[in-house]
């Protein structure tokens, strides 16, 4: 059987993440060039030397430090302050957007007793 991927522009799957404004998405895509950008300056060097924690150059880091923050602008208009505190935040946008596709919880049933049934009189027989 062949399996082809297809692709088309007027699909997409939604993350939860709100849908940026027109500033927000500036923003977010002058910062991504940035990055692109600092990778070329250092384009002598493959990625993984690039994004060793080690020894990634200055310009790279501080590149994604303010595509990191032109994100998080788009999910709330205070910083995150630690990444606990953003995929906390996150977490909590995905429980609100699939609450609605969650079952009805069902109501519990009275638990009978597991207590030793003495028979009565003439049960016996």
């Amino acid at each position: 059987m062949r399996q082809l991927l297809l692709f088309a522009n007027a699909i997409s799957w939604r993350t939860g993440a709100p849908a940026p404004n027109a500033k927000q998405r500036v923003g977010v895509e002058a910062a991504a060039q940035a990055v692109l950008d600092a990778r070329n300056a250092f384009s002598n060097e493959s990625l993984a030397d690039l994004y060793d924690p080690l020894s990634m150059p200055p310009a790279l880091v501080k590149a994604h430090a303010d595509l990191d923050r032109a994100v998080d602008l788009c999910y709330r208009p205070q910083p995150f302050d630690t990444d606990r505190q953003r995929v906390e935040h996150l977490f909590a946008l995905y429980e609100k957007l699939t609450a609605p596709l969650l079952p009805a919880a069902k109501k519990a049933r009275p638990k009978k007793s597991l207590r030793a049934r003495t028979p009565q009189e003439g049960e016996l027989d």
